[in-house]
């Protein structure tokens, strides 16, 4: 996949245009002071994503994260 070329404060400025880009598979290597600082790309294209546990089937909305570390320490209490 080629990469794109983007400024900072152009990244900053169009943030939302840049996210639909990168759903649909595009990547960026952001540049300050013409040096570059980062890349920007979908976690999908390096694999480093793996699904725990999907919330979403407990709630819609998800949960919030309080709840689930008031969980995980009433059983962590328990051993």
């Amino acid at each position: 996949m080629k990469n794109n070329i983007v400024g900072l404060k152009e990244l900053r400025e169009n943030i939302e245009n840049y996210i639909a880009q990168v759903k649909k598979g595009k990547s960026f290597i952001v540049v300050r002071r013409s040096k570059p600082v980062l890349k920007v790309s979908s976690p999908d294209d390096e694999g480093l994503w793996e699904t725990v546990a999907d919330f979403t089937k407990i709630n819609k909305n998800g949960v919030a994260a309080r709840d689930v570390l008031k969980e995980l320490r009433k059983l962590n209490a328990r051993s």
